[in-house]
């Protein structure tokens, strides 16, 4: 299972969208777990990103990869669990931020936290404020979930919060953050119940959050 999960990795890391689509199929047909091809796709993203930090990739080369991802997870997804055996977890908004227009790791977090038994309302990338708050007021979620990509955005996740408080709905809501410039303090300093660190972390702190008591 080891070699076929690296050569997922590898085909998206190589940026080749045919073999990365092949791969993924292959696996399935020969009954690989789903969320392990998940976790495969999950962590080739990463070294795209550490490459494209590095200055190896480029904006072009990171944008490729993204919607490669976003191929493969959809040939994934509906593999992950069948309707009929998922326990409902409650029901999740997510979105990232206003201003900021990443959303690969936001869109990883939402395919796993279906697969795990959540509703989730996606509200893409590029969220504004009153946008999160009026989802949350007609939603009505357990949780609202932020991403951010970029420092210049990451307080866009407070204004949330305090506007959520403003319009008395924060305590019917947990609110979990995540994103590359994220931290467990960053969280706790503008009032978040939990940080992901990574989509993994992010599930289960949801799970946490909703009471599951995992």
């Amino acid at each position: 299972m080891a070699e076929k999960m690296l050569e997922i990795q590898n085909s998206l890391l190589d940026l080749d969208s045919g073999k990365v689509v092949a791969n993924v199929k292959k696996a399935l047909q020969e009954g690989l777990p789903p969320l392990e091809i998940v976790k495969s796709l999950a962590e080739g993203m990463k070294k795209v990103g550490e490459k494209y930090e590095a200055g190896e990739f480029f904006l072009p080369e990171l944008m490729m990869a993204g919607e490669t991802m976003k191929e493969a997870m959809n040939i994934v997804a509906p593999h992950l669990k069948h309707p009929e055996e998922i326990h409902r977890m409650g029901k999740v908004v997510l979105g990232t931020v206003e201003g900021d227009l990443h959303d690969i790791g936001k869109s990883l977090v939402g395919t796993m936290l279906r697969s795990s038994g959540f509703d989730v309302v996606d509200l893409g990338a590029d969220v504004a404020v009153r946008r999160f708050v009026e989802s949350v007021r007609n939603e009505r979620p357990s949780i609202v979930a932020m991403s951010a990509l970029l420092t210049s955005t990451m307080d866009k996740m407070k204004d949330v919060i305090d506007e959520l408080d403003r319009e008395g709905l924060r305590k019917s809501v947990k609110v979990l953050v995540g994103g590359a410039p994220i931290d467990e303090g960053f969280a706790k300093q503008i009032g978040a119940d939990a940080y992901g660190r990574d989509a993994m972390d992010a599930v289960r702190k949801a799970k946490r959050l909703a009471g599951s008591g995992e």
